[in-house]
C-alpha cells in the first residue's frame, strides 16, 4: 500500500451537528456544520461509490440516517434499520428497537451498520433498505452479552478485510470479537486471549463477555489488529484468530480509541486514561501515547497539548489517522480538537469550542 495525502477535510462528529474543517497547507480551519444543533453519531465515506452517510441520535425521535451523493452539499434522509417484532419476554430482553448507530464500514458492493443494541445490518443498494443479519442476532452466546458504557450491547467496530470482503470481524460491548468468513452467513466467536478482569477469575477469558472498546485492522496488512479493550492493549497477529496482551504501557493501558497506521501494522496510537468511575487523564496530563514495534516499547507525545489539568476524555471513534499514516486527530468530551502532522509527535488546537465529540473522520473531497 503506497503513501498517499488524499485527504482534504477532517469531519466532526459531535453532540451539536457535523463540523467540517477544510485543510489549508498544515493545518484545518473551519468550513461549516451539518445537522446544526443535532447529535451526530457516525459519518462513513464511501471511498467506492463517492458518497457520505451520516448517523444522527435524535432522542425521543430515534436515529435518523442521511446520505450525500454530492460531497456534502446537499444531504437525503434515507432508510433506517429496524429490529423485527418480538413478542415474547425473553426476546424483548434484547431490545426491540435501535437507539443509536455506533459503526459503519463498506465494501464497493455492500454497506455495514452496527448497532445499540448489538444487532448487525447490511445494505446493497447504497442505504435504501436494510436487512438484519439474523444469523448473529439469533447467536445463542447473545443471552450473554450486556452493555458496558451503555446499558445495552453494542457494536462499535467492523473490521472487512480488503482481500476477501466476505470476512468481516465486529467487536461488541461486551459481547467480544465475532467474525464471519461468508458474507454474515455463519460466525464464530474470536476473541481467544482477552481478558476481563472485571469478571470472576474462572470466568476472566471467557469470549462472550470480553468489553474490546474499539477494534483496529491494517490496511496493508489485515492479518494485524489491534484492540484497546477495557483491561489493556490486545494485538492479534493472525486474523482475530489469537490476541495476545502488550504490558508495561504507560502512564496507562486504559482507553477507548486506537488507530492504526494504514501501511504499516507495527505502529499504533493510543489515548490513555483512568477506568470505570474516574474516566479522565493519568494525573490530570493529556498525552497521546505511540508505539512502532508492536508494543515493545512505546512513546510518551505531550507536545502541543495542555499543560494545565485536563479532563479530556476520547471516545472510540474519536481518535483518526489518515491514509498517509502521518496526520492524526483525535476529539474529546469537553469539545476540544487537535491535529498532527507528524504522526503524533507535535499537536496543534484546530478547536477549543465544540460540543462533546463523539467521532472523527479524514475525508477526501474534491476541490471546489
Amino acid at each position: 500500500m503506497n503513501r498517499k495525502a488524499v485527504h482534504t477535510h477532517i469531519f466532526a462528529a459531535t453532540r451539536k451537528g457535523l463540523v467540517r474543517f477544510r485543510r489549508h497547507e498544515h493545518s484545518y480551519a473551519f468550513e461549516q456544520v451539518h445537522f446544526i444543533g443535532e447529535p451526530v453519531t457516525m459519518l462513513l465515506h464511501d471511498t467506492h461509490n463517492q458518497r457520505l452517510y451520516a448517523a444522527l441520535r435524535l432522542g425521543h425521535f430515534g436515529p435518523k440516517l442521511h446520505r450525500s451523493d454530492d460531497n456534502g452539499h446537499t444531504w437525503q434522509e434515507i432508510a433506517i434499520p429496524h429490529l423485527p417484532k418480538q413478542d415474547d419476554e425473553k426476546a424483548q430482553e434484547k431490545g426491540n428497537s435501535v437507539d443509536m448507530i455506533w459503526s459503519m464500514a463498506c465494501t464497493a458492493k455492500r454497506i455495514w451498520l452496527g448497532t445499540i443494541p448489538g444487532a448487525l445490518f447490511y445494505s446493497d443498494d447504497g442505504g435504501d433498505s436494510w436487512h438484519l443479519v439474523e444469523s448473529l442476532w439469533n447467536a445463542p452466546e447473545r443471552s450473554g452479552w450486556f452493555g458496558g458504557g451503555y446499558d445495552q450491547p453494542g457494536i462499535h467496530s467492523i473490521c472487512v478485510d480488503p482481500r476477501k470482503p466476505e470476512r468481516v470481524i465486529i467487536a461488541i460491548s461486551c459481547g467480544g470479537v465475532w467474525r464471519t468468513e461468508d458474507n454474515g452467513h455463519t460466525w464464530a466467536l474470536s476473541a481467544k486471549g482477552l481478558i476481563a478482569a472485571y469478571m470472576p477469575p474462572e470466568l476472566a477469558t471467557q469470549e462472550n463477555t470480553q468489553d474490546p472498546h474499539c477494534m483496529v485492522m491494517c490496511a496493508a496488512n489485515p492479518d494485524v489488529l489491534w484492540i484497546q479493550h477495557h483491561n489493556g492493549i490486545f494485538l492479534s497477529e493472525d486474523n482475530a484468530h489469537l490476541w495476545k496482551q502488550i504490558h508495561g504501557v504507560t502512564p496507562s493501558d486504559f482507553g477507548f480509541a486506537v488507530a492504526v497506521d494504514p501501511c504499516n501494522e507495527n505502529l499504533a496510537w493510543f489515548v490513555p486514561g483512568v477506568k470505570d468511575e474516574c474516566r479522565l487523564p493519568k494525573d490530570f496530563a493529556l498525552c497521546v501515547t505511540h508505539t512502532n514495534d508492536r508494543g515493545k516499547r512505546f512513546n510518551i507525545h505531550r507536545e502541543g497539548l495542555p499543560t494545565e489539568p485536563s479532563f479530556d476524555l476520547v471516545y472510540r471513534h474519536a481518535l483518526a489517522i489518515s491514509e498517509d499514516g502521518q496526520t492524526l486527530a483525535f476529539g474529546t468530551t469537553t469539545g476540544n480538537l487537535w491535529c498532527s502532522s507528524d504522526a503524533g509527535k507535535h499537536w496543534q488546537t484546530l478547536s477549543h469550542t465544540l460540543a462533546p465529540i463523539n467521532m472523527l473522520a479524514f475525508v477526501g473531497l474534491p476541490r471546489k
